[in-house]
């Protein structure tokens, strides 16, 4: 009797904690209170698409080719914060965005956050910023978010760049998102963990190679967190990964007729590099760059190289790249 009325005080406790928690938590980031905390918030900017505010930064000279950078799932703006002025130095209007969902972008409970929905925003952004087309570099979600751009708006891309991009729906057998996929755990799973700044310093160590982890600092974690700890971005990376359906990419990566740059960490444990070898034997028109001693997120991890690669990639017509000598990557051929 004793260890059942225990374990009734314990559940009872537990259930009043996640109580409190879903029931406490602020509804949305207020942009206002926060912008003063937000890397190069002077270059951000706000525009109405479908109903919806979208959340970019801008840099460069609009009259310069336009770069169109998209995020990964869970990211924001943020994973662009030191390449996005060094790619505008180099004579490119640069557009970070965040995704529906993410950053301080609109959260909507009514839209459905699937890969295609979130490409057709994208270009709808592109139309109100009177950007006609663009090079698009997405990152691991955002690669399928720019690929499919690629495939259903191919007018609208001038190349494209994916980074450790996904393809697929591998993701989705990781922990964590099958915790996510299973109805009431999810939304208790999701309101802790994305609240909490341990989880993500955890999950950086996971992300970034080894000799990176230097990067994984305060204000890192900060600008990671502040965006996600809200009601409504939780439900949009709960929806995000409920709507997950990235296989397309892979089946119709021989479809990609524009120049493509494919940069991958040769450490990155979130989306092996067999999938970026898939994509490069794909896509006809393809060069594959592998960073070394690199993770996940090659733009944080060597900002320079990639600042470097990309715009020699941008800069060729045919989107050709210099067989270098460098010791920190490598040419596939």
């Amino acid at each position: 009797m004793k260890k059942r009325n225990l374990a009734l005080g314990i559940g009872g406790a537990l259930g009043a904690m996640v109580a409190v928690k879903m029931l406490t938590r602020a509804k949305t980031v207020d942009w206002e209170k926060v912008s003063e905390r937000v890397l190069h918030s002077e270059n951000s900017h706000f525009a109405e698409v479908d109903g919806m505010t979208i959340h970019y930064q801008e840099f460069g000279d609009p009259a310069d080719p336009t770069l169109l950078l998209v995020h990964g799932y869970t990211a924001s703006t943020y994973v662009w914060h030191s390449v996005a002025p060094l790619l505008a130095e180099k004579g490119f209007h640069v557009i970070a965005l965040d995704l529906v969902g993410f950053g301080f972008s609109d959260k909507p409970s009514w839209f459905d956050y699937s890969i295609v929905s979130q490409a057709r925003v994208v270009v709808r952004l592109m139309d109100v910023l009177g950007i006609g087309r663009a090079t698009v570099v997405g990152s691991s979600y955002g690669g399928a978010v720019s690929s499919t751009i690629a495939l259903d708006y191919a007018e609208r891309v001038e190349k494209l760049v994916l980074v450790d991009a996904v393809c697929n729906d591998d993701a989705l057998n990781k922990a964590i998102l099958k915790l996510a996929s299973v109805r009431g755990i999810g939304e208790v799973f999701t309101s802790f963990f994305l609240d909490s700044k341990a989880f993500h310093r955890t999950r950086m160590k996971n992300t970034l190679a080894p000799a990176n982890h230097h990067l994984i600092t305060q204000e890192r974690i900060d600008s990671v967190h502040r965006p996600l700890a809200a009601k409504d971005a939780h439900h949009s990376v709960l929806a995000t990964s409920r709507s997950w359906d990235a296989c397309r990419i892979q089946d119709d990566a021989q479809y990609i007729n524009q120049p493509t740059l494919i940069i991958w960490g040769d450490q990155d444990t979130v989306i092996p590099i067999g999938n970026g070898e898939k994509l490069f034997k794909s896509i006809l028109n393809s060069r594959f760059v592998v960073f070394k001693e690199c993770g996940h997120v090659p733009q944080e991890e060597k900002p320079a190289l990639f600042v470097d690669v990309v715009s020699e990639f941008c800069r060729d017509r045919k989107g050709k790249l210099e067989d270098h000598n460098i010791e920190s990557m490598k040419m596939v051929n």
